[in-house]
């Protein structure tokens, strides 16, 4: 319950004794009285130790009236505990959690305010936030979030240099609005190294596991308010989906392994039945299991445990090529398909040990060529719950004219190769893959080139370019956040073809709006379609203004 419909409820009681003293406006309300969502907790871990800690917990009191009665419940993980506390009372400690109360002198939590609380642990060098954590019995991050209105997948992938290179983090997830109208994230990327192995470094352009567990994120950033302690082993993003999932329960977290840069070993890790097994048992202890490998004062056995629901498989490409620097072998069609059968495998055994279930998903690729050289789609839908399909890059700046980058239709008036979603969702089907186990990508980004001629149609579409476009982070592509604001340029549609460009006479951009959004959304679910994936979530505005689109597309509220 608000803050807001506490009033409401109180109203007419209150109109009711108007007479009685002042005094008794001001008295604090107790436990039973008072709305519990109004109250939640932050944790810092604000010093570590040997074997001990400080923690320091914040009471937060969003009504409108002082409480004095509350009562604070939590487990710690497995080898923390409480050793002894200050400003409140250790009421209760048992094997099955901890229960404080305020201090035989009294503890008002002030109405806008807050009330903090210490206290000394002991730890074996893993994780101690709180566990199922209450405050008078509701959830101590507030009411927790449901998941979308609809039955569609609406999946974002997140991205791991996202917050130093974007300025967008976790939390902005939450204040776009953006969180609860997602089923599902998939953190980009996991690498797999030239030992055929998931692993963690900060070896640049390798991995940066400083981004994923490492770096203290700092108050303003972080999901709840409450800052990393600077020297509890789980830090940076991964800690903030923790955090995320408290709050939205129902949202599902996938780390993504590959992507473009990052698929130059799967051949390899994919070539015997030895190398498979060693991938993806490395796979589920790093990231499943949450074993985090100990660098820069983070990580250890477990501390991951509990932020990964599955794990998608972005191998770009088997059998064909993709980054120049990959390795391709003829015969990765079938061990694409054996490693998809050892991922099941090996994450529904865990699954029996842990009584959860872990997703297996795969982006996979526009053009039946690919589809023929890389996959056994007979075979690996088996083992997916479902795959994402790309749905832009048709065309880019790798190619000297202007072209649309993610059209649904083929538009007849293209001169080059003909590519749209319906050609490769025709693929698909043909292949035998049922359409509601895909889900179709969306771009939150554009494609531009300059030195571009008017053309015919005065709109800069299928015209020569002098080259890319400038970009602020790569020339070529641009967020589609500072495309729509762009000046100076003319904005051009095709509703058929869900479509959308901008052109200024010099410079042209294929990006997708919300209109093209949600005609995409649409035609994905009269297709069939399980729902919509987006690349990447940090490219839409500080509104949110185009998953809110794809959200209502799906049906949302």
């Amino acid at each position: 319950m608000s803050a807001r419909r506490l009033r409401n409820t109180l109203a007419v009681p209150a109109a009711a004794v108007l007479a009685a003293p002042l005094a008794l406006a001001a008295t604090p309300v107790t436990a039973q009285e008072h709305a519990t969502s109004d109250l939640t907790v932050t944790y810092v871990e604000s010093a570590r130790w040997n074997t001990g800690y400080t923690g320091e917990i914040t009471v937060h009191n969003a009504s409108d009236a002082d409480v004095d009665d509350w009562t604070l419940e939590f487990d710690l993980p497995e080898g923390s505990g409480v050793h002894q506390l200050w400003n409140a009372t250790l009421s209760g400690s048992t094997g099955d959690g901890h229960t404080v109360t305020p201090p035989h002198w009294g503890a008002v939590v002030p109405a806008g305010g807050t009330y903090s609380l210490g206290f000394t642990g002991v730890h074996t060098g893993g994780n101690t936030h709180l566990l199922d954590c209450t405050i008078n019995g509701a959830h101590c991050s507030g009411d927790p979030s449901p998941r979308p209105d609809h039955d569609a997948f609406n999946i974002a992938y997140f991205t791991q240099w996202g917050a130093e290179e974007r300025d967008y983090h976790v939390r902005d997830l939450i204040t776009s609005g953006s969180a609860e109208k997602l089923t599902h994230i998939n953190y980009a990327f996991g690498n797999v190294g030239a030992d055929g192995t998931c692993f963690m470094t900060d070896e640049p352009e390798e991995g940066d596991a400083h981004a994923d567990y490492g770096r203290a994120v700092p108050a303003e950033e972080s999901v709840d308010g409450a800052a990393d302690g600077p020297g509890q082993p789980l830090r940076g993003n991964f800690n903030q989906l923790r955090k995320l999932k408290e709050r939205y329960p129902e949202l599902a977290v996938n780390i993504s392994l590959g992507g473009w840069n990052w698929s130059k070993h799967f051949s390899d890790a994919a070539l015997t039945p030895e190398s498979r097994e060693r991938l993806v048992r490395s796979c589920v202890d790093l990231y499943l299991r949450g074993d985090l490998p100990e660098i820069g004062g983070a990580g250890g056995a477990g501390v991951a445990e509990g932020i990964f629901d599955g794990i998608d498989l972005d191998w770009e490409w088997p059998g064909s090529d993709g980054h120049p620097d990959n390795v391709v072998r003829p015969e990765d069609r079938e061990n694409f398909t054996a490693l998809v059968r050892e991922f099941r495998e090996q994450i529904d055994a865990l699954g029996e040990e842990t009584g959860h279930h872990y997703e297996l998903s795969s982006f996979m690729p526009a053009g039946a060529w690919r589809l023929d050289t890389g996959y056994e789609l007979d075979e690996v839908m088996r083992d997916f719950d479902f795959i994402t399909v790309q749905g832009y890059d048709y065309h880019g700046t790798w190619e000297s004219a202007t072209n649309h980058q993610s059209n649904l239709l083929p538009d007849p008036n293209d001169p080059g190769d003909v590519i749209s979603a319906e050609t490769n969702l025709r693929a698909y089907v043909e292949r035998g893959v049922d359409p509601a186990t895909i889900v179709l990508g969306v771009p939150f980004y554009g494609q531009g080139w300059t030195g571009v001629e008017p053309g015919p149609q005065g709109d800069g579409l299928f015209q020569p370019a002098d080259g890319p476009a400038p970009g602020t982070h790569a020339d070529g592509t641009e967020d589609w956040k500072v495309l729509k604001d762009l000046p100076g340029f003319e904005l051009h549609r095709d509703e058929d073809l869900g479509t959308a460009w901008i052109y200024d006479g010099t410079t042209f951009w294929t990006y997708d709006d919300e209109i093209a959004m949600t005609r995409k959304t649409d035609w994905a679910l009269e297709q069939g379609l399980g729902g919509v994936m987006i690349w990447s979530i940090d490219g839409d505005d500080a509104d949110g203004s185009l998953i809110t689109a794809i959200d209502a597309a799906l049906g949302g509220r």
